[in-house]
């Protein structure tokens, strides 16, 4: 059976010109790039060259892309230090964040009694910008924004222009994880007032266990992980050479034609809205889905009339593969934290299943799974 592979927000298949890469890598670059001699000097050679293309996708500095094991470390690396480094006595989030962002922020506020505000959201899970700018307004003390720049489970856009003008205003730090963006969205962190974003290759075609954080010039970073001087002190532990130059080549063809396969896979997704509607009465789309302005063209978060708590199961059979909210959290009893966020009591109990899309992705695969849809709602 041939599957059709329809949960990209949860990891993309590796490009074949990356395996190329990282294999080629493996083979001729293996040296440690802190060694001094002729092969570790090649190693570091590419490694830096890698900083400096990942850096020019976003108009940034090489000095300012810190090579990290992925998303969820970036964000990390950046949280703590907020507190630890940059005197941040103040967090303002929202409910519906990764859980890289809630847990760590959940855990600090724990060991170092931070203050966590949470902005409110509606029942789209769109962010209330006039809050916002209250909770920014009435801080006391030096105050981050932490705000997804794309919602992994929902895909609802964050308006980060008006969230980054928010935090010039009132001088304060604007970090955002950006892991379902890059590679997805041309942006500039430096237009947009970001200080901070999370980058993990394996969202756009790349290795897993890889990926950056994004720190804006002048902010002085301070290492979580103690034990060497690797990532300008940023960061103790060789660098995973193969893997960053795996991702350098899939950022490289991620923006290659980025305009082309966005109107490619948003006519997909909305092939899909369409066929939905058709064939089924009472489906409902959680976020934003059906706006193209304000939601991502990846990711469709479908909610169906009914509770069908075989439909993930039977669809694997089926050779389709999808999630329910996240994959993050499978295995989870809890449900989406997210959909539980948005949605009433009585809706949350519906089956959500989240499809999200790649450039790979046809028409008949899409005719293919409405008919099996058919087969179990």
């Amino acid at each position: 059976m041939e599957r059709i592979y329809l949960d990209n927000a949860a990891t993309t298949p590796i490009l074949p010109e990356v395996i190329e890469v990282i294999t080629q890598r493996m083979q001729d670059t293996f040296g440690n790039p802190s060694s001094t001699h002729q092969i570790g000097r090649k190693a570091k050679a590419m490694v830096e060259t890698a900083r400096k293309n990942i850096a020019g996708h976003f108009h940034a500095n090489s000095n300012e892309i810190i090579f990290t094991a992925g998303g969820s470390e970036a964000d990390n690396l950046v949280l703590f230090n907020a507190v630890t480094n940059l005197g941040v006595k103040t967090f303002i989030s929202s409910k519906i964040e990764h859980h890289a962002v809630l847990h760590t922020l959940e855990y600090l506020k724990k060991i170092y009694d931070i203050e966590l505000k949470w902005v409110d959201i509606n029942e789209q899970g769109i962010i209330d910008l006039d809050h916002l700018e209250q909770l920014l307004e009435s801080s006391e003390s030096k105050c981050l924004v932490s705000l997804m720049y794309v919602n992994n489970e929902i895909g609802n856009l964050l308006n980060v222009q008006k969230v980054g003008d928010l935090c010039q205003q009132y001088d304060a730090y604007f970090h955002s994880d950006a892991v379902q963006a890059v590679g997805h969205f041309n942006f500039d962190p430096t237009a947009l007032h970001i200080d901070f974003f999370a980058a993990s290759a394996h969202k756009f075609h790349g290795p897993k266990g890889v990926g950056f954080a994004y720190v804006r010039s002048g902010i002085g970073i301070q290492p979580i992980l103690h034990g060497g001087e690797q990532e300008r002190g940023a960061r103790a532990s060789t660098e995973n050479v193969h893997s960053i130059l795996g991702m350098e080549k899939a950022l490289e063809i991620s923006y290659e034609n980025l305009k082309e396969e966005q109107k490619q896979i948003q006519e997909l997704k909305s092939y899909f809205i369409e066929q939905l509607k058709a064939n089924f009465t009472g489906i409902a789309f959680n976020g934003t889905a059906e706006s193209i302005e304000s939601n991502s063209y990846i990711i469709l978060n479908v909610r169906f009339p009914k509770d069908a708590p075989m439909l993930l199961f039977s669809l694997d059979l089926d050779g389709i593969s999808v999630s329910g909210g996240s994959a993050c959290q499978s295995g989870s009893t809890k449900g989406s934290h997210v959909l539980n966020e948005i949605l009433t009591a009585e809706e949350a109990l519906k089956t959500s299943v989240r499809f999200s899309f790649n450039k790979f992705n046809t028409k008949q695969e899409i005719d293919l799974v409405v008919e099996k849809l058919k087969k179990h709602i």
